[in-house]
């Protein structure tokens, strides 16, 4: 039988959302010139925004930091940042970039890279997971994780938003669990430790349907009749079309492709609800506005029109009350939301 030689992890994924700016700093400041390995970072960044974030990163440590580019081969000893509204993904050492559905909302996507890299380079891929709110990135930790990679997460309590760091930890027993400022060392070891080749977990279905789905662009029919399970009961807050179940952990897709975990569902649907709320207070104010003018305009005409005034002063009055109540129910439910998405 042959002897399948030693291996090093070659392939650094990290992912990080709001206060991770702060976090990849440190990190990448601790990595010293000559690091082996290659490093993808996958920041939630809106569709039409300008990314400063490789300068940024090139000019906090020694490694060059690039935006990515389609098609282009990846580097040892560089940091490749993904850009905005691209997932990035790889195959076969090379960097693609895709506009295929969002994911949480986000284009790129953090789930998106790392389940890429635990398809195509195993357990040579280590995961890393920083700062941010809700969850993007704990179930792609955990495809590199069953692929036989090993998983270093930001300590929440140093994360600026630890939402995603202990969102990870729920569903994967990391190895590490660090300050951002201790990330960079831990990553040096682990890229130059020789490794035993192990047993390695095949992919599953779910992680393949999902990889390829981000590698195309949004179409209708992006999951099929057969992998499609019973609806739901879920509408898509993209598309408004209905999501399915694609997994026991909670994930959902839209016929269009669109990706949800369960967290960023409820999450998406809270902003619904009170984008509903607001229109509805806003309508009210209005119609109290409008009824207040109207009563003015007919009150001092003639007796006749008093019953109409008094009919108009009574809907001003009671719009008015509705408004009110409205108004101190959003106060209170946008207080809650931002409690929790405050910082651990």
């Amino acid at each position: 039988m042959d002897v399948v030689p030693p291996f090093r992890r070659d392939l650094v994924v990290v992912g990080a959302s709001a206060g991770g700016v702060e976090a990849l700093r440190a990190v990448v400041s601790r990595l010293p010139a000559d690091f082996p390995g290659t490093i993808l970072v996958t920041m939630h960044l809106g569709p039409g925004t300008h990314s400063a974030l490789a300068r940024i990163l090139d000019r906090a440590g020694p490694l060059p930091a690039v935006t990515a580019e389609h098609g282009t081969a990846i580097k040892p000893g560089t940091v490749h940042v993904a850009p905005p509204d691209r997932h990035l993904l790889i195959e076969d050492n090379v960097l693609v970039l895709t506009r295929g559905p969002t994911e949480n909302g986000h284009r790129p996507a953090i789930n998106a890279t790392f389940r890429s890299a635990a398809l195509s380079a195993g357990p040579r891929t280590i995961g890393v997971v920083l700062s941010g709110a809700l969850d993007d990135g704990a179930a792609g930790l955990k495809a590199i994780v069953d692929r036989g990679g090993p998983a270093v997460v930001q300590d929440p309590a140093d994360a600026l938003y630890s939402g995603m760091p202990e969102n990870a930890l729920s569903l994967v027993d990391a190895e590490y669990v660090l300050p951002a400022a201790e990330i960079g060392a831990v990553l040096d070891q682990l890229v130059r430790l020789p490794v035993e080749p192990g047993a390695v977990t095949p992919p599953a279905q779910a992680l393949l349907l999902e990889d390829r789905i981000a590698r195309e662009e949004v179409r209708a029919g992006a999951l099929s009749p057969s992998e499609q399970s019973p609806g739901s009961g879920y509408t898509c807050p993209d598309c408004q079309g209905s999501l399915t179940e694609i997994d026991a952990a909670g994930r959902y897709r839209c016929r269009i492709g669109h990706a949800w975990s369960a967290p960023a569902l409820l999450a998406a649907h809270d902003g619904e609800f009170q984008s509903a709320l607001l229109k509805a207070l806003r309508a009210l104010d209005e119609k109290a506005a409008l009824a207040r003018k109207l009563a003015a305009q007919t009150g001092g005409k003639s007796k006749n029109l008093r019953g109409l005034a008094e009919r108009y002063t009574s809907s001003a009055r009671d719009a008015a009350d509705a408004a009110e109540t409205l108004r101190r129910f959003l106060l209170d439910a946008i207080g809650q939301t931002a409690e929790e998405a405050a910082p651990g």
